[in-house]
């Protein structure tokens, strides 16, 4: 892509987490930024009103002209979200008139080829992990770029600008999307069975991550996560180190306590111990994901003292166990969690954070494909809580398949307290209830229900 000859970017779905890092990327470059996006949201409001030109209609003449000026257009790179499907009009449009059409992972892959990129994959944990990964380096003297799956709740954005040629970024795995990259260093949090509308089984999804750390660049760094075993032909140029909860990892946690709100844990490393940790990040799963971000930055080289004290003020990633309200009788805490593996490490977080107190969970499925592969699984998850409000099936970019529908969750659930709900009704639903620890729970529009929820407890 030769960048000296565009002067516009036209985002396809520009709503979407990722999307939107890119489209803060182009627009910090001085670039001309447009696009769709089927909903108005929070992120496209805040794109608008940084300069971008935004609508919610797939329609050709809702584009902006000189966005699709044939004669122009060699001044217009058009991105595009896997999520959009083929026959998207616009998408048609500018495909059969040549236009230069690309989709968001090869344009980070473009951006990261001369840099050092570390990026982090798994089927749950690389948004946390990442976000870790990138405020350490924003607080040490190395310094970094990021583009990140969530909004970094201690700088309120998607996307971090730096000096250095470090560049942290989430390689996601959906569509194989992370075999654009490249990566100096990786990190692999995860490898559970998911997208098996595109990988089909679980055999072939593994394929793909060991494809994936075999284009980690020579001389450069796996980390993995204990326990997951990859094999990879090409991996004989790199150092390999592996974390986790385990004794018998390079980099490990132990001494793990909660006080006042705070895990209190130490940190064994190669180089040493770090010792009296505090970390104010809920869910014992992030002492995991803080234990491969402090990994990170101990291969980086970053003293163990400006590691510490920087975590203890690490403020987290809205929707990722997000305490959103709390009083005296009432904690309200918002999920991103939309696979069985992090709803079960979720709900067990909770359970440990908050012993003897009832758990109430509203949890909306994401995806007909992934309600229909792994319904079974969902209703165990689901059967930890004390009581599940349970939502219409989030469709995302699929369209429905007939006899898919929340319900079958439902049926499979051994819980007695439970009920399907219409989201619109949800909160005069949760207004008349008793409520201990409420949990909102899903990867879908979920979120949209965060605000009016807090609101409603705010005034009970």
């Amino acid at each position: 892509m030769d960048l000296n000859k565009i002067q516009r970017v036209y985002f396809i779905g520009i709503g979407g987490i990722g999307m939107s890092a890119l489209a803060r990327y182009f627009m910090a470059g001085g670039f001309e930024v447009a696009g769709y996006d089927r909903v108005e949201s929070k992120l496209t409001l805040q794109l608008s009103a940084e300069g971008s030109l935004i609508h919610y209609i797939d329609n050709i003449n809702k584009i902006p002209e000189i966005y699709r000026d044939i004669n122009k257009k060699e001044e217009v790179l058009v991105v595009f979200t896997p999520a959009v499907p083929e026959a998207h009009t616009e998408l048609r449009f500018f495909r059969n008139k040549d236009f230069l059409v690309v989709k968001r992972a090869e344009v980070l892959g473009w951006i990261t080829r001369k840099t050092k990129c570390i990026a982090v994959a798994g089927t749950h944990g690389k948004t946390t992990v990442s976000t870790i990964i990138a405020y350490l380096l924003k607080q040490s003297e190395l310094d970094c770029s990021a583009f990140l799956g969530g909004i970094s709740k201690n700088y309120n954005t998607n996307l971090l600008l730096g000096k250095s040629d470090l560049v942290v970024l989430e390689a996601d795995e959906y569509d194989r999307s992370f075999l654009q990259l490249h990566p100096w260093l990786a990190v692999v949090t995860a490898i559970d069975a998911d997208h098996l509308d595109v990988y089909g089984g679980k055999d072939e999804m593994e394929k793909a991550f060991m494809k994936f750390i075999g284009q980690i660049k020579p001389g450069g760094i796996l980390l993995i996560k204990k326990g997951l075993s990859l094999e990879s032909e090409n991996l004989h140029d790199i150092s390999i180190y592996t974390y986790g909860i385990k004794t018998n990892a390079d980099f490990y946690c132990s001494d793990v306590t909660i006080n006042e709100g705070l895990y209190l844990f130490n940190i064994h490393t190669p180089d040493g111990i770090i010792k009296d940790i505090h970390f104010g990040y809920p869910g014992r799963m992030n002492v995991e994901n803080a234990v491969a971000a402090v990994a990170v930055l101990t291969l980086l080289g970053v003293k163990q003292e400006t590691i510490k004290k920087a975590l203890l003020y690490f403020s987290g990633v809205k929707r990722r166990f997000e305490i959103v309200f709390k009083s005296d009788k009432l904690i309200y805490i918002d999920d991103y969690a939309h696979h069985p593996e992090e709803l079960k490490a979720c709900i067990a977080s909770v359970r440990e954070m908050f012993p003897g107190k009832s758990i109430t969970g509203v949890f909306q499925p994401h995806l007909y494909s992934r309600t229909q592969n792994f319904a079974n699984e969902f209703a165990g998850s689901l059967d930890e809580l004390d009581e599940l409000i349970l939502l219409d099936i989030y469709p995302a970019r699929e369209k429905p398949v007939p006899g898919v529908t929340s319900e079958m969750i439902l049926q499979k659930m051994k819980m007695e307290n439970k009920q399907l709900a219409k989201k619109e009704n949800l909160v005069d639903l949760l207004g008349n209830k008793d409520l201990d620890v409420l949990l909102t729970l899903g990867a879908g529009d979920i979120g949209e229900f965060v605000e009016p929820v807090k609101k409603m407890l705010e005034k009970r």
